[in-house]
């Protein structure tokens, strides 16, 4: 549904995930990003192999079919790339002249990214100097060509001007932080994965992924009642995660169980960071649809003794006031397509 008229100074935010295909329209009006329209496709259940990336002419008319149905006018996008598939890394060089400054990231570059160089396309921004000036920090990004090339035939079958790629943390660094330039966690539970990143100073310092997310919770909750996947998703939302021993039946118990990886890579994260760094992490940052989980801030609060809370990404949008409800229930699916829109009118 478009809420006003779109004009060229509006732009897309696309979240292509593993179920669905999330897009956000945003312009801006004064110094405020407003929201113009969003929509959004969704298969909970969708098989990994026929996912929307597999084939790029499904995903351009489902993009279509997306912005024609929600109104979306503008034809402009910046695009997420997911965490997992995209190497990322801080570096540390030292006495390197302007010159050479390239060439060295390009040898560090060999020794972090698992695969052939000329298979990837690298990109770096430097993100600290060092008082004495011979020490720089640098954060590395690298994406595989062929996964580049895949969104530009997607893009290209959408007849969508594809304006940028963007690492997903990125985006929800942009939606979820803001200006915040303390050190926080944010981990993104998607449908099929959940990337856990600690950011400080706006900059990703470490991004770790595992394989499980809200459909793997789902098959858990079918499998042990035996019961269908849509069933399963809806105990799932309505039960959540019982704080007492005492309220634990069969789905919120399956449901602990199955997020207690989950949790383990959370406090791996920050064990690693905090004992290289130095630095505490002030506070967890929740994203993505299972973040919506009942309890699943308070109990996760309590096993790691931290801050956590669901992360809102309309924070910096204005938008209509009648909306809030449909919008706060959305948001944290909708948090990567909204950082991305927000790139382009900041």
């Amino acid at each position: 549904m478009s809420f006003i008229s779109s004009n060229n100074s509006s732009y897309l935010g696309i979240d292509i995930g593993f179920s669905g295909i999330k897009i956000v329209e945003l312009q801006r009006e004064g110094d405020v990003a407003k929201l113009v329209s969003y929509g959004f496709s969704e298969s909970k259940f969708i098989d990994g192999k026929n996912s929307w990336k597999n084939d790029s002419k499904r995903a351009g008319k489902i993009i279509n079919e997306i912005c024609k149905r929600s109104g979306i006018i503008s034809r402009s996008a910046v695009v997420s790339l997911p965490t997992y598939s995209v190497f990322s890394s801080v570096l540390s060089l030292s006495n390197v002249a302007a010159k050479d400054f390239g060439s060295a990231v390009h040898w560090e570059a060999k020794k972090v990214i698992p695969l052939p160089l000329e298979e990837m396309i690298l990109d770096y921004q430097k993100i600290e100097d060092e008082s004495d000036g011979k020490n720089t920090k640098v954060f590395l990004t690298g994406a595989p060509r062929s996964l580049v090339k895949k969104y530009i035939e997607i893009f290209k079958e959408a007849q969508i001007n594809l304006m940028a790629l963007e690492t997903e943390t990125f985006s929800l660094v942009r939606s979820l932080l803001g200006n915040d330039k303390s050190v926080v966690m944010i981990a993104e539970i998607g449908a099929s994965t959940t990337d856990i990143s600690i950011i400080n100073k706006g900059v990703p310092m470490i991004s770790r992924s595992i394989d499980i997310g809200g459909l793997t919770i789902t098959k858990a909750i079918s499998n042990n009642l035996n019961i269908g996947l849509e069933r399963a998703e809806q105990f799932k939302y309505d039960l959540g995660i019982s704080i007492s021993e005492s309220e634990q039946g069969v789905i919120p118990k399956t449901i602990m169980e199955t997020i207690s990886p989950i949790i383990n890579e959370i406090k791996y994260t920050l064990n690693l960071f905090e004992s290289k760094n130095g630095v505490q992490v002030e506070k967890i940052i929740l994203s993505g649809g299972s973040s919506l989980l009942i309890n699943f801030p308070g109990y996760l609060s309590k096993i790691i003794d931290r801050k956590v809370i669901v992360g809102n990404p309309w924070a910096r949008v204005s938008y209509p006031v009648n909306l809030k409800p449909a919008l706060d229930e959305i948001g944290p699916r909708m948090a990567a397509a909204i950082g991305l829109a927000i790139r382009e009118i900041e």
